[in-house]
Formats: structure tokens, C-alpha cells, sequence
């Protein structure tokens, strides 16, 4: 278990990477829709993309709860962890579920920073989070398989080097149940746009680098496979809980940053002569941000260390990312009041900052479906669905 001190230690080293850049280093990338190569080449550098890697293939051998560490102190830095936080979240699925030989190939080049892992290709336009019913199609010929269909929302593609993508080895016709017939590949994104890929960019309100994707007859090596075919539903969902964990530690990480803003803000700002932070209509909704945002982040950490732990934490991760993001988007809220008029101003940094972590009442699952899913799965109500 990671002690307090150490954790400490990770968030001052990450801190101090951050504060090298400043947060008019991230607007200037929002406003041109750029990749921050930089950050994440010394974010990488330093071993912290590599944290979750174990160290027999160079990595830091870290867990969940260090990479929650690394993700919030970015979020609360003012930067923007979603240019390289798939890194972390994908392990899950490799680790638990790539051959040894798959390990070798891809692990230690990717702590070092010669690959990139930045890609999960799950989304489709017309099945959204409604994940089984899936319909991109990867067919077995001989020693490869042949991809076709198209995926969308599928961020960093032209940034990475990898990509772990779901596709179904089974008709939905000839599956034994609603997650049968599901298959993970590793990605070699190298030249894909030479052997049957198509990437779109999607300009989107957050510089999210989101991209549609099409393919057609894309061949992937057999080797390529994660884990076992048809059973591809289970690997994605280690890398599904990870992520759902991560960014709940982001919007820990965002909500701090919020409420720090809207403190210091509401100290220094003097309004007919006193301090706006003296009246309680702008002291009391950034207490209550605070403290919505500190019940959040035990959640976070129980799911983080029930997932270290090899436990099952499904409702730990679905609950840690909805309250997370819900005490983020208040603090964001709050903060953005609280500044006035200033706050819609891009030189305040609040406005960007609010609509990246609007995206996490969406993404990577709504909040409705994690609500559909606790009444179902944890209070054992009728499926809605």
C-alpha cells in the first residue's frame, strides 16, 4: 500500500514538470488544436507514463493509485492529462491479458518512450456505449485477421504509435451471450493509412485530438490478438475500470484546481471595499465544492486500491468516476461565478478548463448508464434496458 509521503513525493516531481510549461502553454495548444509533444515526451521521460508498467520490462512497476497521483496533480497543475492518460488505462488490458511475447515486443519501448500507447478503439457511431452490440467485423484469414467497418470519437490516433481495438470475431446471430464473440487486437498505427485505414478528425470543443476511423480490409497480424478470441469483452473491461478510475482522478485533479482559483480569487478580489470571499454567497458554493470534491476523491482512492488489490471494483470505478466528475463540473461552475464576468475570459483559463471536464458527464461512459448500471448490477433493481 502506497504511503501518504510517497504519494507526496510523485505530486510535487509531477508539479514541478508543470509548472515548467504554465497554463498559458495549454491554452495556446487549445486555441491551435496542437498535440503537446513536449509535455509528453518529459512527462515520459521522467517514468511517469511508464508508472504502471512492471519493472522487468523497464517500467516503474507503480499502481493505480500512483497513476491517479500523476493524473490529478496534472489536472490541478492547469494542464491537460488527456493528451496522454490512455497510456495508463490500456495497461490494464495488456497486462492482464497480452502473451509474454506480446509483453517483450510492445512493454519496454513503450516505457521508454519509442512507442506510444495512446489509442482505445471501442466507440462506433451507432452503437455509442451500448458496447456489445458493436458491429466493426474482424474476419480470421490464415495468419492475419482483416478489419472492416468504422469506429468514431477514438482520440490521439495520429499522436500513437499502438491502438487496442474491439471488434467482433462472432455475428451477433451465432453468439452465446451479449458479450461472446468480442476480439482484442493490438494496433500497429505505423503506415495504417497505407494498408486500409481512414482518419478523420472531428472538430470537437475540447482539443480532445478525436478522430473518426474507417477501415477497410485492414490487416492484423494473428500474433496481434489480446487475450482469447471471442472473449475480447472482458479484456476491455479491465481497461474500462482503470480508465473509469483515471479520469475520476483527473476530475479530482480539475475540481482542486477549480476551487484553488475561486479561493484565491475570492481573497484577493475587493468589492466595495471588502474582499468578495467575506459574503457567503461567494464563500458557501465554494465550501460546498470542497467539500463534494473531497468525498469524491475517498472514492476515487478506494476503487484505486481495490483495483491494486485485484478485487472486483466495477462499482467502485463507475461511482468513483460519476462523483468525481459531478464535483468537478460544480467546482468548475462555482469558480466561474465566482470570477464574474472575468471568468469567460481565455486569459483566466477557467472557460477551457470547464469544457474539458465537461466532458466526463459523457465520457468515457454517461452518467445515465452508470446509473442504469448500479440499479441493476449493485441494488438489484429490473434491467431498464
Amino acid at each position: 500500500m502506497s504511503s501518504d509521503q510517497h504519494l507526496q513525493e510523485i505530486r510535487e516531481s509531477v508539479k514541478a514538470i508543470c509548472d515548467s510549461y504554465g497554463e498559458d502553454y495549454w491554452r495556446k495548444l487549445d486555441q491551435a488544436q496542437g498535440y503537446p509533444t513536449e509535455f509528453v515526451k518529459e512527462i515520459t521521460d521522467s517514468g511517469f507514463l511508464g508508472c504502471l508498467i512492471p519493472e522487468a520490462y523497464g517500467g516503474a512497476g507503480l499502481g493505480l493509485i500512483e497513476a491517479c497521483t500523476i493524473l490529478e496533480e496534472i489536472s490541478r497543475s492547469g494542464g491537460h492529462p488527456g493528451a496522454a492518460h490512455a497510456q495508463m488505462y490500456v495497461m490494464g488490458s495488456v497486462l492482464k491479458h497480452g502473451s509474454e511475447e506480446q509483453k517483450q515486443k510492445y512493454l519496454p519501448a513503450i516505457a521508454n518512450g519509442e512507442l506510444r500507447l495512446q489509442s482505445f478503439g471501442v466507440t462506433e457511431p451507432s452503437t455509442g456505449t451500448d458496447t456489445t452490440s458493436l458491429k466493426t467485423t474482424a474476419t480470421r484469414a490464415q495468419d492475419h485477421y482483416k478489419i472492416n467497418g468504422q469506429k468514431v470519437w477514438i482520440s490521439r490516433v495520429q499522436h500513437s504509435d499502438l491502438m487496442v481495438l474491439l471488434a467482433r470475431t462472432k455475428s451477433i446471430e451465432d453468439r452465446s451471450s451479449k458479450t461472446d464473440g468480442l476480439s482484442c487486437f493490438i494496433v500497429d498505427l505505423r503506415g495504417a493509412e497505407e494498408r486500409g485505414l481512414t482518419i478523420r478528425p472531428i472538430d470537437a470543443m475540447i482539443n480532445h485530438h478525436a478522430c473518426e476511423l474507417f477501415f477497410d480490409d485492414f490487416e492484423v497480424p494473428a500474433a496481434n490478438l489480446l487475450g482469447e478470441e471471442h472473449k475480447g469483452f472482458r479484456v476491455v473491461m479491465d481497461g474500462m475500470n482503470a480508465e473509469r478510475i483515471l479520469i475520476g482522478a483527473e476530475c479530482i485533479g480539475d475540481a482542486r484546481y477549480f476551487t484553488d482559483k475561486a479561493t484565491d480569487y475570492a481573497n484577493s478580489r475587493i468589492v466595495f471595499d471588502r474582499p468578495i470571499g467575506q459574503n457567503q454567497g461567494i464563500s458557501f458554493p465554494i465550501a460546498t465544492a470542497y467539500a463534494q470534491t473531497e468525498a469524491a476523491a475517498l472514492m476515487v482512492e478506494k476503487a484505486a486500491r481495490l483495483f491494486d488489490g485485484g478485487e472486483a471494483c466495477g462499482p467502485e470505478a463507475n461511482m468513483a468516476k460519476m462523483l468525481a466528475a459531478d464535483a468537478s463540473w460544480k467546482a468548475g461552475d462555482t469558480c466561474l461565478q465566482t470570477h464574474g464576468g472575468f471568468g469567460i475570459s481565455r486569459e483566466y483559463h477557467i472557460e477551457r478548463k470547464l469544457r474539458e471536464t465537461r466532458l466526463y458527464q459523457i465520457a468515457p461512459i454517461s452518467t445515465n448508464l452508470i446509473l442504469s448500471y448500479l440499479s441493476e448490477h449493485v441494488l438489484g433493481m429490473p434491467r431498464s434496458f
